[in-house]
């Protein structure tokens, strides 16, 4: 099969829809080795993470070559660079198709990823909002087929846009390979080994680290801690952690190492944190390079995430992975990333979320028995052999339907 993909994120895009993109590739090239994968993009960042996917033997990247380039190819010209290619199926990772994919006769997938533009508008300029609705609305209209990155967001695509229920399926997000790497030895130990070698871990976490991440937060780094990492913006409600954190009683508090970065609403986390004297208890770390969060999420006694909103939340499923019990919300797709194990509250109510807090802190057993269920079910259910088959049945089913 001849697949073309939009990969301007993938060379050019290193948080959320680059991973997205990246993770897509790798999980397809693993285990279809068999398909040929093109790469339209109009711009490549060379880097080390770019540089794998530009010398892979799998994958073949293109750009323009006439006289229309950058943004304008990818729009305009995109869909007829991809019939000449003769693809089968063509993948826009990010919200978006080229203008005449339809007419070019290829048939076409999108992955809408969430359309927070319209739950939480006040994130969103005006004409931005207006240039993402523009967008979206042509990629699901045009669209053999719409992939959703999980169940709360294909509602939000029959809420906000006039598509057919059974023109969408739901595919989970892959996370970076050495997650499961880690986890697929721990599971081969068994849950007794599990829970000891969880233990040690974090021992030799410690150990290996401290002086890395002392340096980092310009103090020492003590067991246990908590931790969040994402975007610092009004949608992921890391105020709501750092009260509930305050809340706890002096006997149980623990700090909270907080990964992301953020503008305003950062800075009205770390005005809220100062004016409550809890500068000692919540740790802002940046420049952090995937081993260093991977050892992060090994380390911490749990992982807190209440945001109001999510696509998905992928930060869910790596500390998953890690063998970190997980706290989040109980609303949009929180549920489905952080899985049956996960303690859910309502993100507004941050005496529930201190009280889990306290839970995880305090009941051994109930931390132990998390850590190895929440393992399991991941692995199970987004494992990345997973994912890559339910993208396959998509990509051949969009071929034969347009056949027939």
């Amino acid at each position: 099969m001849r697949i073309a993909f939009d990969a301007k994120r993938a060379y050019c895009n290193f948080t959320g829809l680059g991973n997205h993109s990246r993770t897509t590739l790798d999980i397809l090239t693993q285990y279809y080795p068999e398909n040929d994968y093109l790469l339209y993009t109009p711009k490549i960042k060379q880097n080390e993470v770019t540089s794998p996917y530009l010398h892979h033997p799998l994958l073949k990247t293109l750009q323009p070559t006439g006289m229309v380039k950058g943004g304008l190819w990818r729009t305009f010209r995109l869909a007829h660079d991809v019939r000449c290619a003769k693809a089968d199926v063509f993948h826009g990772l990010s919200n978006e198709l080229p203008v005449g994919i339809r007419r070019s006769g290829v048939p076409s997938v999108v992955t809408i990823h969430d359309v927070a533009f319209k739950t939480f508008t006040e994130m969103y300029h005006w004409q931005d909002r207006q240039i993402y609705d523009m967008k979206w609305r042509y990629a699901v209209r045009h669209a053999d087929r719409i992939i959703a990155i999980s169940q709360c967001t294909k509602q939000d695509i029959l809420r906000f846009y006039d598509v057919e229920a059974d023109k969408i399926d739901v595919v989970y997000q892959p996370v970076s390979p050495y997650y499961y790497e880690r986890a697929e030895k721990m599971l081969s130990m068994g849950d007794e080994k599990m829970t000891q070698q969880f233990f040690e871990n974090r021992l030799a976490s410690f150990q290996k680290n401290s002086s890395v991440f002392s340096e980092m937060l310009q103090r020492e780094v003590s067991e246990p801690f908590m931790l969040y990492v994402g975007s610092i913006n009004s949608r992921k409600n890391l105020l709501g952690a750092v009260k509930a954190l305050e809340m706890l009683p002096a006997s149980v508090r623990i700090p909270l190492l907080i990964v992301g970065g953020g503008r305003e609403y950062k800075r009205e986390v770390e005005q809220y944190v100062s004016e409550h004297g809890l500068q000692p208890w919540c740790r802002f770390l940046s420049n952090v390079s995937n081993e260093q969060l991977q050892q992060l999420y090994a380390m911490a006694r749990l992982f807190v995430y209440p945001s109001f909103y999510e696509g998905f939340g992928l930060p869910l499923v790596e500390a998953r992975l890690s063998g970190c019990p997980v706290i989040s919300s109980n609303v949009s797709s929180l549920p489905e990333a952080a899985g049956s194990h996960a303690l859910l509250v309502d993100p507004n109510d941050t005496e529930a979320l201190s009280k889990a807090m306290d839970s995880l802190i305090t009941d051994d057993k109930l931390h132990d028995t998390l850590a190895v269920e929440t393992m399991k079910e991941a692995m199970t259910t987004l494992h990345p052999k997973v994912l890559a088959a339910q993208l396959m049945s998509v990509y051949e089913g969009i071929g034969k339907s347009t056949s027939q």
